[in-house]
């Protein structure tokens, strides 16, 4: 199935200034809160090996990754909202915390066009999506 087969498209947008430890760290936190919004429809079923040794479910649909300076972050984010599109965000802040709780903490203490927007990820309709990411180069 490609990208087209899907009602939606999922993409995860990081910053272009970050280490690469940091960049695969928001990804991940970021596709956590995609699929902890879209619910179980976007979670195959369980992988098995030839041996039957079970693996556990992925995202059923691809996910595209795309790179951005902070403006363009801050762009997308209230690109999103104009839509109505829920967004999962990661902000600087949030490398210095060790617990949900705190990072909770962290974006809740700034307003939001002061948010250190270091990710932010979209699961959103195509033309949604389209009109999100316009502009974004695919990271390398």
């Amino acid at each position: 199935m490609g990208l087209s087969d899907f009602d939606t498209k999922v993409a995860v947008v990081v910053r272009d200034d970050l280490a690469t430890w940091q960049r695969l760290n928001v990804t991940a936190f970021l596709i956590s809160g995609v699929t902890a919004d879209a619910g179980a429809a976007v979670i195959g079923e369980d992988y098995a090996d030839a041996d039957g040794r079970r693996y556990l479910p992925l995202l059923i649909q691809p996910v595209l990754v795309f790179e951005a300076g902070m403006e363009k972050l801050r762009t997308l984010r209230a690109r999103a909202e104009r839509r109505g599109v829920p967004v999962a965000i990661y902000t600087g802040e949030m490398f210095s915390t060790g617990n949900d709780h705190d990072n909770r903490a962290a974006v809740r203490d700034v307003p939001t066009a002061e948010l250190d927007l270091v990710g932010l990820a979209v699961r959103a309709p195509h033309r949604d999506a389209d009109a999100i990411l316009r502009g974004l180069a695919r990271h390398p």
